[in-house]
């Protein structure tokens, strides 16, 4: 029977109709890339040709090719690289952390039903605090250094994760753990061998959740105390009313994000075709 399926699903993939479904779907995915980057490029143009003609204030706006100008000085000068480096370290060290104290408190909360009912109060008020309003103390508790800056960043992503992993590990199919016990597992082995597995996809889907966030936290820390950054850029600009340099820093900010996203897609896809 195992092979007979296996054949049909074979014979189905070779088929010039899953072949032709295919093509389709190539197709469809050329097109799909090449509209987005015609809406980017028209974006642009209208930008660009709107500033020209005054139809927008080119001083509070600036303009695409005035943007350009300046992100390429800048670069050859060196004066970027310093700047990038800070918050793209500081960034991933406050996501990765973020993302592993997160997902452990999810793990100790889950474990723990009484510390569960008890704490349970406690996130809510704590994810709907805004927690950049609580950026000033942590530049006091932490210095005004790389410490606080991560400790930002680590604040307002540490709670969505506990939150999102902790829900993820109760939503476990209760069957499936009912099984486990009559089997006579004990906890460990319930969460090692069904909670965990079944919450894997969960836990590496926040993981680009976090990566908004952890930009967030950096950047919002470098506005209050960093001398360096991306952030500090942006600050500096809006000071000397160079507002052509906050867009450079947020064009910067924009590009580095998606980066970091896309690896984290590329490695959730990888990862999850390993468990298929």
């Amino acid at each position: 029977m195992a092979n007979l399926l296996e054949a049909i699903l074979t014979r189905g993939a070779k088929s010039p109709a899953h072949a032709q479904f295919l093509r389709k779907q190539r197709i469809q995915d050329i097109l799909v890339r090449l509209a987005q980057i015609a809406l980017l490029i028209v974006l642009l143009a209208f930008w660009e040709l709107g500033a020209r003609y005054n139809l927008i204030d080119p001083l509070l706006f600036s303009q695409p090719s005035k943007i350009c100008d300046t992100f390429t000085k800048m670069l050859l000068a060196g004066e970027l690289h310093q700047h990038i480096m800070v918050t793209v370290v500081e960034t991933i060290v406050g996501f990765l952390l973020g993302t592993v104290f997160g997902t452990v408190i999810a793990i100790i909360i889950w474990w723990s039903p009484f510390l569960s009912r008890v704490l349970d109060p406690y996130l809510v008020v704590l994810n709907g605090m805004p927690k950049v309003a609580l950026g000033p103390t942590f530049i006091v508790a932490f210095g005004g250094g790389y410490g606080g800056i991560i400790a930002m960043a680590i604040a307002i992503s540490i709670i969505i994760t506990t939150i999102v992993v902790y829900t993820s590990f109760r939503e476990v199919d209760k069957n499936l753990i009912k099984l486990a016990r009559t089997f006579g597992a004990n906890k460990r082995q319930i969460f090692g061998k069904i909670v965990l597995p079944a919450s894997f996809p969960t836990i590496v889907t926040t993981l680009k959740v976090n990566v908004g966030l952890a930009w967030v936290g950096v950047i919002v820390g470098e506005f209050l105390v960093s001398k360096s950054g991306l952030g500090y850029l942006i600050i500096y600009g809006f000071q000397v009313f160079n507002l052509t340099l906050v867009f450079v820093s947020l064009f910067i900010i924009a590009i580095c994000a998606t980066v970091m996203y896309q690896a984290v897609a590329a490695l959730e896809s990888r990862i999850l075709k390993k468990r298929e």
